[in-house]
């Protein structure tokens, strides 16, 4: 499958993370604009943690909002509320050369219902991705169509009644489902990472998944958060049982999502937190983790999920450095709808494959999504202020 993939060759264009005439070709002066003073009321933190309780509060008593966030926030960050509403936004990013990742980012629901339901929305993202060069890979989250108690229960090795068996096993069913109709139409699936204390069935779960459909080519990937000081090593221990039974291991590789959720449950609980102490581990760690991928390249196929500019760069160097193509179908960037344009587009410029994270779903449902990239992004220093200055430098360059 690789063998007409593993001399480098260069790129289309310079990469430059700089150029914001790239970075923001896409953008409309309109759009434009209505980043700018929506990242600068992103970076004033009172905003950000005011926000969910009050936006909250207007929707439960039925204050008409919905159209203020969705011409604001959920445009921004957001495809639409369906899969047909996402085309726009689909075909835009293809125009400059990233690919769409379609996430149904409805979460926190318990009903078995929901659980059918989600299943069947994310197996038609499957559907609209086969065949589309736009659409390259789709992605879940196991507690999309699972309850959470449920996994947290089983991640604890505790032992399940006899109704949660049979509900234990409807999950595992709609799993394999998604996961057949993606082998079915050869369309990657990436299967997201969660909180620490369901993760170990999470990881089961694609594991097993890979075992049956990653034989020929990488469908199933598993997600390893390297803000955990222990993923580097299940990211090399995964391998070795990749090569033993002879599939391909699927990797996305993230920094991780829920740091501060995952600090207080530790302290409150006593227990060893698995959180790095430091951002600067984390970092070595993603380092090593892409480290270790491109040298493994034949047998990892992974997804570098990442807003850090080092990163990026030192993915694209390595690429070069191991005479390995931009457009290995092994490598994918990726980063999220309406974040850092400036590495998604001058990648794209430059010949490598990158696809953007496009959520998706009923404006009131995907809430807790948006506040939770607001609240993270926030939390990352200097991020919302580099935005603001790209953002700032493209209109400048326009003159508007």
């Amino acid at each position: 499958m690789l063998n007409n993939e593993t001399a480098a060759v260069p790129g289309k264009g310079t990469l430059s993370f700089e150029n914001t005439e790239i970075a923001f070709r896409h953008s409309s002066n309109k759009d434009l604009k209505r980043a700018y003073w929506l990242f600068r009321m992103i970076n004033i933190n009172f905003f950000v943690k005011i926000g969910p309780p009050v936006t909250n509060f207007a929707m439960k008593i039925g204050l008409p909002i919905k159209s203020l966030i969705k011409a604001t926030i959920f445009e921004h960050f957001c495809g639409g509320e369906t899969i047909e509403e996402c085309n726009t936004t689909i075909k835009n990013l293809y125009d400059g050369g990233v690919g769409t990742i379609l996430d149904y980012s409805v979460e926190g629901e318990e009903d078995e219902a929901v659980f059918d339901a989600t299943r069947d929305e994310i197996i038609l993202t499957i559907k609209r991705a086969a065949g589309d060069k736009a659409v390259p890979i789709t992605v879940f989250k196991v507690t999309g169509v699972g309850r959470f108690g449920l996994l947290e229960k089983l991640d604890a090795g505790a032992e399940l009644t006899i109704a949660e068996e049979a509900e234990w096993e409807k999950v595992q069913a709609r799993v394999l489902a998604i996961c057949t109709k993606a082998y079915e139409t050869g369309v990657p699936i990436m299967v997201d990472a969660e909180e620490t204390w369901i993760q170990k069935t999470i990881d089961l779960l694609a594991m097993n998944m890979m075992r049956k459909f990653n034989k020929e080519k990488a469908i199933v990937y598993n997600t390893y958060q390297l803000y955990r000081h222990d993923k580097l090593q299940s990211l090399k221990d995964d391998y070795a049982v990749a090569v033993k039974e002879g599939f391909i291991l699927g990797a996305k590789l993230v920094r991780g999502a829920y740091m501060e959720k995952e600090r207080k449950r530790a302290a409150e609980m006593g227990y060893d937190c698995l959180i790095q102490p430091d951002k600067q581990s984390t970092d070595k760690d993603y380092d090593a983790s892409v480290n270790f991928c491109t040298d493994h390249i034949a047998k990892i196929a992974f997804v570098a999920g990442t807003h850090n500019e080092n990163s990026c760069r030192l993915l694209a160097e390595q690429l070069d450095e191991k005479n390995i193509t931009h457009n290995n179908s092994h490598v994918y960037f990726s980063q999220l709808l309406g974040m850092s344009d400036n590495l998604s587009f001058n990648l794209a410029d430059a010949g490598y494959n990158v696809a953007k994270y496009v959520p998706y779903g009923p404006v009131k449902a995907v809430l807790p999504y948006l506040f939770r990239r607001a609240q993270e992004n926030t939390a990352i220093a200097g991020q919302m202020s580099r935005e603001l200055g790209l953002i700032m430098t493209e209109k400048k360059r326009r003159k508007i």
